[in-house]
């Protein structure tokens, strides 16, 4: 007898498209793969009856209402949804949809999130004292939301127990892999990889992909300035002393203004502008190594790889493999 699992998926309007087809993607694959002995069972569950409306304009018709679901429930997944804010993106939470999960997810061997999903797992009280990711521009808004959450917005995909929190959109299909090799083994999970021409595992983590430089605009007019200045001028001399030359401050007083406007120290920023125009350059040119150490103000091939060790979690050679698309 084939092993059964019901993977019931939650939909609503204006839920990403992906994050409700890519994991059933995966587990169709599965059961393709293995003459359906992978067992799995894929359910969209709504609030109500009638088509949903996709953030995408697709419509889905599920299954199963949500009052309709039952026990009966293997792996449940929640997926989300964003709206505008002031500074970007913002997850929606849906009182309906978190009412509902808090209610099944006992009756669930595992429950994952994908994407923004991790703030509903988050409002429904299951990822309390849980380490957590989410997509990396909504990572502020579930840690200041849920201080008591572990908030880690760089892994494609986190396992606390028997709850699971996916990152960016596209890496539901990573986590989705990830469920069947727990179920199934890895092998299996290749296979599917495979046939998804994915990897199974990807190198590095999500911050390769978000854009490290795309922070809300400062308060004060000179610093954004200095940061237009340092991402024009990658190859000067921006430590932490020309640049507090520049703003007429001591290099203390500097430096706390910096991270009080940023985020970050100016050392740490000018290290990811270098690492992000860096990327640019490993995508859309040929140039050798050391020549795009030198014009991102890098100096070295040494401290090329060290940056992307630290900000991407990989080589700039394996990165260019990846990510080259000028022909």
């Amino acid at each position: 007898m084939p092993t059964h699992h019901r993977v019931v998926i939650a939909v609503f309007p204006d839920v990403d498209l992906l994050d409700v087809t890519g994991p059933a993607e995966v587990f169709a694959l599965a059961n393709r793969e293995t003459a359906g002995r992978a067992g799995y069972e894929v359910r969209l569950a709504a609030p109500g009856p009638g088509p949903v409306v996709t953030a995408a304009g697709v419509r889905l018709l599920a299954d199963l209402t949500f009052a309709e679901v039952g026990a009966a429930v293997d792996t449940l997944l929640v997926p989300g949804a964003v709206e505008p804010g002031p500074d970007g993106p913002v997850a929606r939470v849906d009182a309906t949809v978190v009412e509902w999960v808090r209610a099944t997810a006992p009756h669930a061997r595992r429950i994952a999130s994908v994407c923004v999903g991790a703030h509903l797992l988050a409002a429904a009280g299951l990822l309390d004292g849980r380490r957590a990711t989410t997509h990396w521009s909504t990572a502020a808004q579930l840690a200041a939301d849920h201080p008591e959450v572990r908030v880690d917005a760089d892994p494609i995909f986190v396992r606390s127990g028997r709850v699971w929190t996916g990152a960016g959109i596209s890496t539901c299909m990573d986590l989705a892999l990830a469920l069947v090799a727990e179920d199934h083994g890895e092998e299996l999970a290749l296979a599917v990889a495979r046939q998804l021409v994915m990897y199974l595992r990807r190198q590095g983590g999500q911050s390769q992909f978000s854009v490290p430089l795309s922070r809300p605009a400062a308060a004060r007019r000179d610093i954004d300035e200095l940061r237009v200045y340092v991402t024009e001028h990658l190859d000067a001399d921006l430590s932490a002393a020309a640049l507090a030359g520049r703003m007429c401050l001591s290099e203390r007083h500097f430096a706390r203004v910096f991270r009080q406007e940023t985020g970050t120290s100016p050392a740490g920023y000018v290290e990811a502008a270098r690492v992000e125009a860096a990327r640019r350059l490993l995508e859309t040119t040929d140039e050798p190594l050391e020549r795009i150490a030198a014009a991102t103000g890098l100096g070295s091939v040494e401290t090329l790889h060290r940056a992307f060790r630290k900000q991407l979690g990989t080589t700039p050679a394996t990165y260019r493999r990846r990510f080259r698309t000028a022909s």
